[in-house]
């Protein structure tokens, strides 16, 4: 229980994060490398699961054949995950880019802001809902995600898709069960949450669109 947590709440912050900044960068590109770029983040997002696990964990074998130290375990596994979240934090935050008026963040700059606090006073407000909507869709997919953990955990190391995987031949304890039960329901609420957070900013919006056309 404790891996599943902290597999899923570490990638998470980790994807997230870098997703964002990554989505920001590739919007600032020109129209053909952002084409070229968005095609290869892409790639996780279209490929079965199990072609991305067994691709990870040749990477992984490779790189610690390379070094000479290390194993497969929770580093690997917490790599794997954060890999195959970013791709989804992009295309999250990727439409919202689509309606910022650019020039926001260039008046920032000359108002005499730095570029990190322009991003996080101007740009940042603008992108949070996808940035939300990121977050969300890589913590459940951390948690909900098995093959690609299957292939590139180690010994020892497993989260809760392992562990109901390896329970299937001696009976799922009932723990389990209730527990299934508890993230989906708590995924649930996330998103009733977000859908009305989504909502109510959308209403306020055509609210303040309103008063200004009058």
């Amino acid at each position: 229980m404790t891996n599943t947590v902290l597999i899923a709440i570490f990638p998470t912050v980790l994807a997230t994060s870098s997703g964002a900044v990554a989505a920001v960068a590739i919007d600032k590109l020109g129209n053909r490398f952002k084409r070229v770029i968005m095609s290869i983040s892409q790639l996780p997002v279209m490929m079965p699961d199990i072609v991305t696990g067994l691709s990870l964990r040749m990477l992984f074998i490779f790189v610690i054949q390379l070094v000479g130290a290390g194993r497969m375990g929770f580093v690997t596994l917490l790599l794997a995950h954060i890999t195959f979240n970013v791709p989804y934090v992009i295309l999250s935050v990727t439409p919202k880019l689509r309606h910022l008026d650019g020039n926001l963040y260039e008046a920032a700059l000359d108002l005499g802001s730095t570029p990190f606090k322009a991003f996080i006073k101007v740009v940042l407000p603008e992108i949070w809902p996808g940035v939300v909507t990121g977050a969300l869709l890589a913590f459940t997919l951390s948690v909900d995600d098995f093959m690609v953990s299957f292939f590139t955990t180690g010994t020892g190391v497993t989260n809760l898709s392992i562990l109901i995987f390896s329970m299937t031949r001696r009976g799922v304890n009932p723990q389990i069960n209730a527990l299934s039960t508890m993230i989906f329901v708590f995924i649930m609420v996330l998103l009733f949450l977000i859908h009305k957070r989504d909502q109510s900013l959308i209403k306020k919006r055509t609210l303040a669109d309103e008063a200004n056309l009058e």
